[in-house]
């Protein structure tokens, strides 16, 4: 009767599990899947992997996809194509397909990084480094039209600099290896890519372009006009987790923030993950809230016209969308 009893209370404890585990994939098929193309894979963004890995998305009803997509221009691709459904690169790349007529253009709904977030390497050890010693270098900058690349040309003109060689010559994914190569006497770099030319000795940080450049937009989220209009939920579930991961990382220290982000950056130890994370830290890159204010669109602007490539207004009411952001 005993060995009856048993088996009975088994079966029942199975029949619970199983029915448990049913539920539990349940509620998963209720999360909405979207995926995101993000332009670089940096420690620069902290805040998204932080809502990723804390389960931020989940706790507001999305399972997000994180791509990497190298190069503003093939995020804002992907958005437009279809193949992810949200972009994170820089604002520019919305003003420039709103300029080419697109009729279901980009629009940036949640703000993210307020500030440029490379760095300046040098070939050689400086640790008395000035703005002025740019004067007739050679600075690896990135691809023509995008952030990085404009943000420094217009902070070193806004510093006096007349005769620095700023080469977009090449691609962004391969400002590193070309200067490894040889090429260029500085290159600006995100992190660990910075740290990690440190650390071979192959250059030396002498400065950070978020400070020289003060506060923009400097790195978005975006999506096809249409896609906020059809799927609301899925925007106001996103800058809401959004939203909870700078509030994480503003009320954390770097040690605590690394742990958290340190396995989407296997190649780094917990240390570096660290260091990095207060370097970002310590240079304020990361919004307060996820609004994007019509004073730094309009910088973002004043930046691409200095550059030559604003071809016609982009209206801030069109191309930004607060609707589910608070200042």
């Amino acid at each position: 009767m005993k060995k009856i009893f048993l088996l009975f209370i088994a079966i029942i404890t199975t029949i619970s599990l199983v029915g448990c585990g049913k539920k539990e994939k349940k509620e998963d098929n209720k999360l909405k899947k979207i995926k995101v193309a993000e332009v670089t894979h940096s420690m620069f963004y902290a805040p998204l992997y932080v809502s990723d890995a804390l389960g931020y998305f989940k706790d507001n009803n999305l399972d997000v996809d994180i791509i990497l997509t190298s190069g503003a221009n093939n995020v804002a691709a992907a958005v437009i194509s279809g193949d992810v459904q949200i972009g994170l690169c820089g604002s520019e790349q919305t003003i420039y397909i709103y300029n080419e007529g697109a009729e279901d253009y980009l629009v940036n709904f949640a703000g993210l990084t307020k500030r440029d977030g490379s760095f300046l390497v040098s070939r050689k050890k400086n640790d008395d480094f000035k703005i002025s010693d740019l004067n007739n270098a050679w600075i690896i900058g990135g691809r023509t039209g995008g952030m990085p690349a404009m943000t420094l040309a217009y902070t070193i003109n806004e510093h006096g600099i007349k005769n620095a060689n700023v080469d977009t010559s090449i691609d962004f994914a391969a400002m590193s290896g070309a200067f490894i190569a040889g090429s260029g006497d500085y290159v600006t770099l995100f992190e660990p890519n910075a740290l990690k030319l440190e650390q071979e000795g192959y250059g030396y940080v002498v400065a950070s372009l978020g400070q020289l450049g003060g506060e923009v937009p400097y790195t978005v989220f975006n999506t096809k006009k249409s896609y906020i209009k059809n799927n609301p939920d899925i925007i106001e579930g996103f800058s809401k987790s959004i939203q909870m991961g700078l509030d994480y990382v503003h009320n954390h220290k770097p040690e605590e923030v690394a742990k958290v982000i340190a396995p989407y950056f296997a190649d780094n130890t917990l240390n570096e993950v660290t260091e990095v994370v207060k370097r970002y830290m310590d240079n304020d890159s990361w919004y307060q809230t996820t609004y994007i204010t019509e004073d730094g669109f309009n910088h973002i602007k004043e930046i691409i016209d200095f550059n030559g490539l604003l071809t016609k207004d982009a209206p801030y009411d069109k191309l930004v969308n607060n609707t589910y952001n608070h200042e």
